[in-house]
């Protein structure tokens, strides 16, 4: 039997993003990207969590010896975000200073989305579902 975690529900998703100055980066992501601070830890501090609607994700200070992606010069991974409004998301987070990688466009499989790059080189695709496709209308090979 499992207890309820205060932290974070059952079921979700935690994806553990470094930052090579956490502080500012949590700034920046409540400006830029819309993210609320749930918490933080540590001195300095050396972690937190941020939420954005039901999503969130912890955020860490990184490391001596971690790279960012903006230092690598290539991205290490992308999260994805559901908004409900792309184009009010894609300007706030335009005029906050978020390196705009796509225009808000609509996929083929669907979604209207734009991708951004935040202060360290993360790769974020912000989303809304607009047309119902399945996958195999686009592509897919569906396994389950």
């Amino acid at each position: 039997m499992t207890s309820k975690n205060r932290s974070v529900p059952v079921d979700t998703l935690l994806p553990h993003v470094n930052y090579r100055n956490l502080g500012e980066a949590m700034t920046w992501l409540s400006k830029a990207f819309g993210f609320e601070e749930h918490y933080r830890y540590g001195d300095g501090p050396s972690g937190g969590q941020m939420w954005a609607g039901k999503g969130a994700t912890q955020v860490r200070q990184a490391r001596d010896g971690q790279k960012s992606p903006g230092q690598l010069g290539y991205g290490t991974q992308s999260s994805t975000l559901i908004v409900d409004d792309v184009d009010a998301h894609y300007a706030r987070s335009k005029a906050a200073g978020a390196r705009i990688l796509e225009e808000p466009h609509e996929t083929e499989y669907g979604e209207y989305q734009y991708a951004a790059e935040d202060l360290d080189g993360h790769h974020w695709l912000f989303s809304r579902h607009v047309k119902d496709r399945s996958p195999e209308e686009w592509g897919a090979v569906v396994k389950r």
